[in-house]
């Protein structure tokens, strides 16, 4: 079964504000650079989210696997940043779940959204 595009906008925004949140939901938002890998991930997906060419986006212009492999992309920085910025002995577990997370979601979502569907079922 396929994530329709609709529900994954839904998704986005939620993952949007939940990175930029984390760091003091999790405890972790000391202003170091855990900190500001999710706000910066965060503040990016919702940036990207308004303008992706889906039933949730605002100016839909951005293609929806060029979407994805953002997220994917971003899941991926997000799951090594850990280690790859030294921070690793601090906190990661909710880096690599997040970015498991969000590579199942792009991963199992439709490439093509809803409206375009239909429009091609007639």
């Amino acid at each position: 079964m396929r994530i329709p595009t609709r529900v994954h906008g839904i998704l986005d925004y939620l993952l949007g504000a939940l990175l930029i949140g984390l760091p003091w939901i999790a405890g972790f938002g000391r202003g170091g650079p855990e900190t500001w890998v999710c706000v910066g991930l965060g503040a990016s997906v919702l940036l990207y989210s308004l303008v992706t060419d889906y039933e949730l986006g605002l100016i839909r212009k951005l293609p929806m696997p060029v979407h994805l492999w953002l997220d994917a992309l971003g899941a991926v920085l997000l799951a090594v940043s850990p280690w790859l910025l030294g921070f690793d002995d601090k906190v990661w577990i909710p880096f690599v779940a997040v970015a498991a997370f969000e590579i199942l979601s792009a991963a199992l979502t439709n490439t093509v959204p809803g409206y375009d569907r239909r429009r091609a079922a007639r």
